[in-house]
């Protein structure tokens, strides 16, 4: 690894952990809860112990200045709620964008399994090879997603293995996936491949489910968690933040956590 991408890798974690929020909801559902005022929202997420923001390019002069010495992610493609099938994510920016926009690292979309999943593959690859020259990180969001794949199968956490091994082998450096619903199965996406592994956060659940889903992630191995929407639609942003970061970066157990960021969470 180089030492530009170690160095910005330290910039978007902690000691190889990572708590990043994905605030690029924007060109996926519009200006929803937490994304009007955006620039309110990182300043309270990144004083709750946000490691690093993610957003679209267009929005950096809205996270500068708010980010209180946080990391910076530029995601490269996108789709609309609103269009005709969301899984079909194009691209939306480069690498030298992302860097002209005072970037730390990239991200990417992909979706395995899906129709789109080939020129998916071919985007990612051709990311991480010119992340590659600039000494740039690659966050890959792999997702196993597709007719053929269902979140509620045994076998689930194959597929989503699977997935996190493609970003390693076309190059990535962290890699994002769905979490399986417990530990146990966890364990074998995070076994799959020799990379950072952080987990989504998927649709906004109560307090308690959002904690024991990081501390039975961070049990299985992950390196920590990319949340979007549980953080940035709470009522307090802030405290959620500082209670996931309790159990990624404090080991602390979701109850210790709830109780140190002042979140109600049920005994």
């Amino acid at each position: 690894m180089s030492t530009g991408k170690a160095a910005r890798l330290d910039r978007i974690g902690t000691e190889g952990r990572y708590l990043v929020v994905p605030m690029d909801h924007g060109i996926t559902l519009g200006a929803v809860k937490g994304l009007k005022d955006i620039e309110s929202t990182i300043d309270a997420i990144t004083r709750g112990g946000a490691d690093s923001i993610l957003t679209q390019k267009g929005i950096a002069g809205r996270v500068h200045g708010n980010k209180n010495d946080a990391g910076y992610i530029v995601h490269l493609n996108g789709s609309t709620a609103i269009g005709p099938d969301e899984n079909d994510k194009r691209m939306t920016g480069t690498v030298e964008d992302a860097i002209r926009v005072g970037a730390d690292a990239v991200s990417f979309h992909i979706n395995v399994g899906s129709t789109y999943e080939p020129k998916q593959i071919e985007d990612l690859a051709e990311v991480t090879t010119e992340a590659d020259r600039y000494g740039m990180p690659v966050l890959a969001m792999a997702y196993a997603r597709g007719p053929d794949i269902d979140p509620d199968d045994p076998d689930y956490n194959e597929a989503a293995g699977h997935a996190v091994r493609l970003a390693e082998e076309l190059g990535a450096d962290v890699v994002k996936t769905g979490y399986t619903g417990d530990a146990e199965t966890f364990q074998h996406v995070v076994e799959s491949t020799s990379l950072p592994v952080v987990i989504a956060g998927g649709s906004k659940g109560t307090d308690q489910e959002t904690l024991e889903m990081v501390r039975g992630a961070m049990d299985a191995g992950a390196a920590g968690v990319s949340m979007g929407r549980s953080i940035f639609q709470h009522d307090d942003p802030e405290a959620i933040t500082q209670g996931v970061a309790a159990v990624i970066h404090d080991d602390a157990s979701a109850e210790e956590a709830a109780r140190e960021a002042g979140l109600a969470v049920e005994a």
